[in-house]
């Protein structure tokens, strides 16, 4: 899906990515996205993160990565320990993620890093990193090449 970005100053730009969805098995979250008109890319392994991916992709709706478990349960141990599913991040495409982490903060948000910046293989090494951000939840921001 095609988002327009969204333009904070000259020198940062946040565009809409994908909304990431954990799940412990993927059979179903597959199935349901498949008949809603989604083409499922092909499964990924990520070593560093210890989770398997695939990318989900719309012409009109908003694109979905599943998540779920690699070799061990990962960063998804504490999310599925209730729940077999949940969406529960929101990527953004952008320049620079420490300059936008820079100029959120200055603008009052309180944000940790979860994970800093390293290659994801789905997105071809492009670096991604997690942030928590109080009173919203978890972004992730995908950088260019």
């Amino acid at each position: 899906m095609n988002a327009t970005a969204t333009k904070f100053n000259d020198a940062v730009q946040l565009k809409f990515h994908h909304l990431g969805l954990a799940v412990r098995r993927p059979e179903r979250a597959v199935q349901f996205l498949a008949q809603v008109g989604y083409e499922i890319g092909e499964a990924v392994f990520d070593p560093e993160q210890d989770t398997n991916l695939m990318m989900c992709m719309s012409q009109s709706m908003p694109d979905v990565e599943i998540i779920y478990p690699g070799k061990s349960d990962g960063p998804l141990k504490e999310l599925l320990a209730n729940q077999s599913e949940l969406i529960y991040h929101i990527c953004y495409e952008v320049d620079c993620a420490s300059t936008y982490l820079q100029l959120i903060r200055e603008r009052g948000m309180k944000v940790g890093t979860v994970s800093p910046p390293k290659p994801a293989l789905l997105f071809g090494d492009r670096k991604v990193s997690f942030h928590q951000v109080l009173g919203f939840g978890l972004i992730e921001l995908l950088e260019p090449k």
